[in-house]
């Protein structure tokens, strides 16, 4: 297994660490280790594309893991209160719209690549995440809702993206 992969694997392995921290309360650890898994996210995709390892696992897993990351804080902050479950449900509703997008193009040998929109989607994702776990801070300091304005954000661009994915497949649905 190469590193890209390892760094995937591991983003997958830190998920139910930052369950754990996180639903005990352990917020600054819970940060740290959402930070920490977060950036596995871009360094393996820097090293597979440049040092030419791109992978099948890497192609399948890296956005699983993301996914597993993104998705598992979330469902632990609908449980503590923090984000509403509304918000959850439309963000996962799009992860299984698009990953079964990509499963129909891929039983027709077309690969559906990462598009930016989803990129930004994930990057500001993880960012209203790690703001709603240390709730706000610094910006609770002057009273700004810095972590609420990224969460409207991250679910802007996640029906973005989403709408962006649809339409650039739509010939997908053409057959149907």
């Amino acid at each position: 297994m190469n590193l890209p992969n390892k760094l995937t694997t591991l983003r997958i392995i830190l998920v139910p660490v930052f369950i754990v921290f996180y639903l005990m309360g352990l917020n600054i650890a819970a940060v740290i280790v959402f930070i920490a898994a977060s950036m596995t996210d871009y360094l393996d995709g820097y090293l597979a594309r440049k040092n030419d390892m791109v992978t099948d696992y890497g192609k399948i897993m890296d956005p699983l893991a993301d996914k597993l990351l993104v998705t598992s804080a979330l469902v632990c902050m609908v449980q503590t209160w923090v984000v509403p479950a509304w918000m959850v449900i439309i963000i996962l509703a799009r992860e299984f719209l698009i990953t079964g997008l990509r499963a129909v193009a891929a039983g027709k040998g077309i690969v559906i690549a990462a598009a930016w929109s989803g990129k930004i989607k994930t990057v500001t994702q993880m960012i209203a995440i790690i703001f709603l776990i240390i709730n706000n801070w610094p910006f609770s300091l002057i009273n700004f809702p810095f972590a609420r304005i990224m969460l409207w954000v991250a679910l802007l661009m996640t029906v973005y993206s989403g709408v962006e994915y649809i339409y650039k497949s739509r010939d997908l649905f053409k057959d149907m």
